[in-house]
């Protein structure tokens, strides 16, 4: 998954915002060493985009539609084969 890092550095920003006074002198380093570890993080969740987790959802779908087909056509086929069967 690539990160948005506009994203990420809002959130840098929001975090930085909140520090106290005295310590928004070193805001930079803060905000680097930050960044690196929301982006460190997120990495190791390995999460997916919602566009990616939209196309498996759709695949998934079409899957389970053509499943539900071949479901029918065994059953209608076994049906037959029973009924043939009989017949003899």
């Amino acid at each position: 998954m690539t990160l948005k890092t506009e994203n990420i550095d809002h959130l840098v920003k929001q975090i930085s915002n909140l520090l106290p006074q005295d310590l928004r002198k070193t805001r930079e380093d803060l905000e680097k060493n930050i960044k690196a570890a929301i982006t460190a993080t997120l990495q190791k969740m390995d999460l997916v985009t919602r566009e990616e987790f939209d196309i498996q959802q759709e695949l998934l779908a079409n899957t389970r539609n053509l499943l539900d087909e071949l479901e029918s056509k065994i059953a209608i086929l076994e049906k037959d084969l029973k009924q043939g069967k009989s017949e003899d």
